[in-house]
């Protein structure tokens, strides 16, 4: 996948992925989203060890309440050091999770590192939750529809603060 992006079926949603590294795969998602760069990207990971300099940084409390939501919808915002701006949106934290969906975390794993995974829609647009609606929105701007469908009628992931369990979405 270096240097493309996918459309994916998740639990809730249908996402956008890509290389998390790829600043010119990262482009391509904001510009597809007209997202601000600001905003910041959710990432995935198909085990917990793809995020384990975050989940370092964390008490042994904060850890095992995020280890014991994952697999899962629920994506954690943690300190970084290591991810660029693109993906952070200049802020020192990243919203991590590693998604239940089955085919979405093989997809992580078969990649072997972490990948953007972001709502497949037009920024502030309801996000899509059919793959056909997925094909005719972005089939011919992306590189591959995988077939697929969510898990959940959930919609998307809960967003919480791993320091301080504040719920954010």
């Amino acid at each position: 996948m270096t240097g493309g992006v996918v459309a994916h079926a998740c639990e809730g949603v249908w996402g956008l992925a890509c290389d998390a590294f790829s600043f010119a795969s990262v482009k391509r998602i904001l510009k597809l989203k007209r997202r601000p760069i600001r905003n910041g990207l959710i990432l995935v990971g198909g085990q917990a060890t793809e995020f384990s300099a975050e989940l370092a940084d964390l008490s042994e409390e904060q850890r095992e309440k995020v280890m014991n939501s994952w697999p899962g919808p629920e994506t954690w915002i943690m300190e970084t050091h290591r991810f660029p701006a693109w993906i952070t949106g200049g802020r020192g934290t990243v919203a991590v999770r590693v998604p239940g969906h089955e085919q979405a975390r093989e997809m992580a794993c078969r990649f072997g590192g972490p990948l953007v995974s972001t709502s497949a829609n037009l920024s502030g647009e309801e996000s899509k939750t059919r793959q056909e609606e997925v094909a005719k929105g972005f089939g011919s701007l992306v590189d591959y529809v995988l077939p697929g469908s969510t898990s959940t009628s959930l919609g998307p992931s809960r967003i919480r603060v791993a320091a301080t369990g504040e719920v954010l979405r």
